[in-house]
């Protein structure tokens, strides 16, 4: 009787490890199910090679803006494996769509089928594109892509990017491939779950009406990175949300976005308007609205704590040469010298050139 019990138990031992095994095998050799999967599209650093196939002629001629082109979006997600599917694209933007030869590109990804949640959710994602090909407007792509960065060192309430080398190949065959660098700009609808909210498009919206010290921040960062191309009133490249659990009198929150016309990008095109009075995008100018000097102090107190954050996103940035990491500290440089040494001019510049809203 024992030795029939060890032997039985002998048996089970041995169905239970070949069961295991199948099981294993099955594993391995099965496709995975990548339904529950996710990208991590804004989440990760690491930059996403992408290799985007459609007419290119049509796209350079015409820069469609109204109707998409048919599109192919292969995703290399490593060195063995990608993701292809069909979608659409048409190019976006102003200034940028007119002037550059690779205008901004918006990409429709509706009724795609990517079997990642992340990648599912989104309809439409933009795409910013190098203006043309060459170094110098590969550095530009980059340094825009680092102010993104910079604003994420104050606020998880901002855009995310994540950097992409992107591969142009032609479906017409007409036109030799080409490899640039670009960034998806997380879509407005992404950030506004994470951040609980919903957008305002109110055109009668004033720096009054987003939250003091919100507004404070978001004017005294784009005076940093010498920024002026920017608006609340008409919400020129300014995201405006309104959190959705908040009570009536809830003031608004701002949030900046396209930043080629700054002085840390310092793009050759990026000539003020004669209005502005300044002879480049690397003088200063402070568009905020106007506080308390006390109140201003407080608000530059803020940029000195995050000094080191910043200098650190710059310097620890693989992606740019040292002679643009020198050139971009240097700037900021100009504005934490004042800030450390000479506070007073700062405050000055603030209070003296501030906007007065009723």
């Amino acid at each position: 009787m024992k030795k029939m019990t060890v032997q039985i138990l002998r048996v089970l031992l041995i169905i239970s490890i070949l069961v295991d095994q199948n099981c294993l095998l099955k594993a391995q050799t099965e496709p995975s199910d990548t339904s529950k999967k996710r990208l991590r599209l804004f989440e990760e650093e690491t930059p996403l090679e992408i290799t985007l196939r459609f007419d290119l002629t049509t796209y350079f001629r015409i820069k469609p803006q109204e109707d998409y082109l048919k599109a192919n979006l292969t995703i290399h997600l490593n060195n063995n494996d990608s993701l292809s599917r069909d979608v659409r694209l048409k190019t976006r933007g102003v200034f940028r769509n007119q002037y550059c030869y690779y205008p901004p590109i918006e990409l429709n990804f509706k009724k795609t089928d990517f079997g990642y949640t992340d990648l599912d959710s989104i309809n439409k994602l933009k795409l910013v594109t190098q203006c043309s090909s060459g170094k110098f407007k590969q550095d530009y792509i980059l340094r825009e892509y680092l102010v993104y960065k910079l604003f994420n060192v104050l606020t998880d309430t901002s855009f995310r990017v994540r950097l992409l080398t992107i591969n142009y190949v032609d479906s017409e065959n007409k036109r030799k491939p080409e490899k640039q660098t670009g960034f998806f700009l997380e879509p407005v609808e992404r950030l506004l779950a994470r951040a609980n909210s919903v957008q305002i498009k109110t055109e009668n919206l004033t720096q009054k009406s987003i939250v003091p010290a919100i507004m404070d921040r978001f004017a005294i960062f784009n005076y940093m990175i010498g920024n002026y191309d920017w608006a609340v009133p008409n919400q020129h490249n300014v995201l405006v949300i309104r959190p959705l659990d908040a009570n009536p009198n809830q003031m608004d929150i701002a949030i900046p976005h396209d930043f080629d016309w700054t002085g840390i990008v310092n793009a050759s095109y990026a000539i003020p308007a004669e209005i502005i009075g300044t002879e480049n995008v690397r003088e200063r100018i402070f568009f905020g609205v106007c506080r308390t000097r006390e109140v201003f102090n407080n608000d530059l107190d803020l940029f000195l704590a995050r000094k080191m954050d910043f200098y650190r996103v710059i310097n620890e940035f693989p992606y740019i040469d040292q002679r643009d990491k020198k050139d971009i500290t240097k700037y900021l440089d100009g504005f934490y010298n004042q800030l450390e040494g000479n506070r007073d001019a700062i405050l000055y510049n603030l209070l003296t050139s501030c906007k007065k809203i009723n």
